[in-house]
């Protein structure tokens, strides 16, 4: 079995704390490094391996196998409509299933780099039916799905009827392969924007407090969300409205923004695979947010939180540097 202890350590409370600190990629440091830069589009655990390879391969099966003709979605029909939802549905249960059932059910590596020891709630008024992983797969199914279905069907009857810009792969590949590699910063600028705006104290109170009840999150946390943060959260896809865009685009936009959130809340920082196999997740940096709440609204590629001082790197200074900022802040508003 893997030692957590080379990878970082947990202090008298059981948190879990990695040595590696949060850090973006090379793709906005200058002076420009063009082979870092090649390097981490390229190499395993960079931009493309394994996440965004995993989101956008899903996006062409569905496409694919998995999705009515366009000739079939030029007219809304109970029957294709119904399908998508029930497709949708499955893969939600598959993907975040799978992450629930290794990590949270089967507990096969126990609480081996889990940051938080606990595990999830099951007798919290916070809940609905005081119990945290039920409370989740209510908003993911009761909310989540048909709101995603919802975005997702009512772009592929316009790009079926030719109501908005439409690319098509056999005229112009450079641009076709170049938005599968542009979707996911996209979808990072997106997400930082409404997760800011959602944290303004009155749609906080309102709508961004359902998700923030998960502050030991677990893989149905993700999409665990008020309809009205579901709204905003699937409305990026709105962008294929209006740019040129293949429906597959908009499949990996709408995957990519269902499937990311289960490894970026499973609330462990890597997933034993056998008895030496690493996955990382990359989800510290979300789940200092869920701890803090005032940091790290984005992570990944570009340095936002950098930019507008909201960030964290995972390190015990950085801690005392979050807990200063928010004393000011509280110190101001009294």
């Amino acid at each position: 079995m893997v030692n957590e202890n080379q990878f970082g350590n947990r202090d008298k409370k059981g948190h879990w704390r990695p040595f590696k600190r949060v850090d973006y990629g090379p793709l906005f440091r200058w002076p420009t490094e063009p082979m870092q830069l090649f390097k981490w589009l390229f190499r395993w655990d960079g931009y493309i391996f394994p996440w965004n390879f995993i989101y956008a391969s899903v996006a062409v099966l569905i496409w694919t196998y998995f999705t009515p003709p366009m000739e079939t979605m030029k007219s809304f029909s109970i029957d294709w409509i119904a399908y998508i939802t029930i497709r949708n549905g499955v893969l939600m249960t598959l993907w975040y299933g799978a992450f629930h059932l290794w990590l949270y059910v089967r507990r096969n590596q126990g609480t081996t780099f889990k940051y938080n020891s606990k595990w999830p709630e099951t007798d919290n008024s916070g809940f609905l039916f005081r119990n945290q992983t039920i409370d989740n797969l209510i908003w993911c199914f009761a909310s989540g799905l048909p709101i995603w279905t919802a975005f997702e069907v009512i772009t592929l009857w316009m790009m079926s009827n030719g109501y908005i810009p439409y690319l098509n792969l056999d005229t112009n590949p450079i641009l076709f392969f170049a938005i599968f590699l542009f979707l996911p910063l996209f979808r990072e600028v997106h997400f930082y924007c409404i997760h800011r705006l959602i944290h303004w104290p009155p749609l906080y109170r309102a709508v961004h407090k359902v998700h923030h009840a998960n502050s030991n999150p677990g893989p149905w946390s993700g999409l665990s969300m008020h309809p009205f943060e579901h709204l905003f959260y699937f409305s990026g896809v709105i962008i294929h409205w209006i740019i040129p865009s293949h429906p597959v685009h908009a499949l990996f936009h709408l995957v990519h923004l269902v499937m990311s959130p289960t490894p970026g809340h499973a609330g462990f920082d890597k997933v034993i695979i056998g008895d030496k196999k690493l996955l990382d997740t990359h989800c510290f940096a979300h789940y200092l947010h869920h701890k803090y709440f005032e940091v790290n609204y984005a992570d990944g590629s570009i340095p936002l939180d950098k930019w507008f001082g909201t960030f964290h790197d995972g390190s015990e200074k950085g801690d005392q540097l979050v807990k200063a900022r928010l004393k000011g802040l509280k110190e101001k508003s009294t």
